[in-house]
């Protein structure tokens, strides 16, 4: 059956006859009654992820009675108003009943005649298009107008051939978001063993109180000293240190010059990094890159965004390619006497979160300069404690990293299939095979 066959027995509407399409609005910030509630309010800045379960910010009841709309699990929230419309068009599904502000609009499928997730995935294959309706306000706001949005032509198959479209898909990214799930697990392992060491201390405490540390093997134990001594940190383990960073990390060492051998790069902008995660790289042929391309990095470094260090926006880098490259938005911190897995769990606690802030320079575009990172303050533990904690915390990075692999694996996949799923492309069965092939 050809692609046109397939697409001639598809139905046509429009969004307007298959949606119940919400406007959201904000309580007012002057009422506290209406604030820090238990009720996720969505705003642009949590459309970031496919499947929405949180938001940074909840009401109350009394506020989601005054002033905005509730929108039911299983809807689709989709961006209409803000800058970010320039450059992408944010779709979520909620995974809880959530108010939204006035820049979303809800969509709520009717069941009846269309799949909800089946629209969702549909949207996102759309994308392009989505982003060709975005026009300026005066101001220079991206905005989508709901009435043209309305009048989008959607075609589709039946309701079972669109459940087994948006299975395939779904499929996906269950998976993506089990290793997600997974990850987390192990960065939570990984911080506990790094807080138990070398913030709380536990194995020296044990010891001083005579007990055999929990957890530890008695060699590992013997490591560890049995008192504590005065520091600029204040009381730190009998014979560790504190050094600046700049004495056992290299701060931005390699740049892109003249003699650069790639002529095509991936390229990782700030908006690509979120906590711990890298969202996405992007080609360039080098010529074309844009100017901020410049620093370049290894195995074991670390990349911290300086602009606006509140958001986190940091990475640990695990085997990138010869022809990564990222943006001077970042500082690189490259490790020379310190393993990698102590150097990203020390830059990535609170505190140093709150030490960067702290010294970040400007109000509207709070930055921080690479020589703040360089004069930050580091805990030095013995040699032979950092080897161990290395062994045992890298093990846990690598699997992390095969984790994110495989969901990069799965993520291409997935955009592979969904423009030739939802324009009927592919059958459903050719589908089903290269599902079995990755998952």
């Amino acid at each position: 059956m050809t692609t046109s066959s397939i697409k001639n027995k598809w139905t046509e509407k429009t969004l307007d006859e298959c949606v119940l399409m919400l406007s959201g609005g904000t309580p007012s910030k002057r009422n506290p009654d209406y604030w820090n509630g238990n009720i996720c309010w969505a705003s642009a800045k949590d459309l970031k992820t496919f499947r929405l379960y949180e938001t940074q910010d909840r009401i109350t009841s009394k506020g989601a009675s005054n002033g905005t709309r509730i929108a039911p699990k299983g809807s689709i929230l989709i961006l209409v108003r803000g800058m970010t419309l320039h450059k992408d068009v944010p779709i979520s599904i909620v995974m809880q009943d959530m108010a939204f502000n006035q820049d979303i609009k809800a969509i709520i499928p009717d069941e009846s005649i269309i799949d909800k997730s089946f629209l969702v995935y549909w949207l996102l294959a759309f994308k392009p298009y989505l982003m060709g309706l975005v026009d300026s306000a005066s101001h220079g706001t991206g905005r989508i107008n709901t009435e043209v949005l309305k009048s989008t032509l959607i075609s589709f198959p039946s309701i079972s051939e669109q459940k087994a479209i948006a299975h395939i898909l779904g499929t996906l990214d269950d998976k993506i978001e089990l290793n997600q799930q997974m990850n987390r697990t192990l960065e939570g392992i990984a911080r506990a063993i790094f807080k138990s060491w070398f913030i709380d201390f536990d194995p020296v405490r044990a010891k001083m109180d005579g007990r055999q540390p929990a957890g530890m093997d008695a060699e590992t134990a013997a490591l560890f000293p049995d008192d504590f001594e005065d520091s600029p940190l204040g009381k730190i383990p009998k014979g560790w240190k504190v050094e600046t960073l700049k004495q056992v990390v290299k701060v931005n060492p390699r740049s892109v010059t003249k003699n650069y051998s790639h002529q095509v790069i991936q390229y990782v902008d700030i908006s690509s990094v979120t906590t711990g995660r890298l969202e996405k790289t992007t080609a360039y042929q080098l010529s074309d890159a844009p100017s901020r391309a410049k620093r370049l990095v290894r195995h074991g470094d670390t990349i911290w965004s300086g602009v606006r260090p509140n958001r986190r926006s940091y990475l640990f880098i695990h085997t990138p390619p010869e022809n990564l490259v990222v943006s001077t938005g970042f500082v690189v911190l490259s490790p020379k006497a310190i393993p990698p897995s102590y150097l990203y769990a020390w830059v990535t606690t609170d505190e140093f979160v709150d030490y960067l802030t702290f010294n970040a320079d400007g109000s509207a575009y709070p930055a921080v300069r690479p020589d703040r990172f360089s004069d930050a303050q580091i805990l030095i533990p013995l040699p032979a404690i950092l080897d161990k904690f290395e062994l045992q915390v890298g093990s846990i990075r690598n699997k992390i990293f095969q984790s994110n692999y495989e969901s990069r694996i799965m993520a291409l996949t997935r955009d592979t299939l969904l423009p030739k799923l939802l324009s009927g492309e592919i059958r459903i069965k050719d589908a089903e095979k290269v599902l079995e092939e990755v998952t």
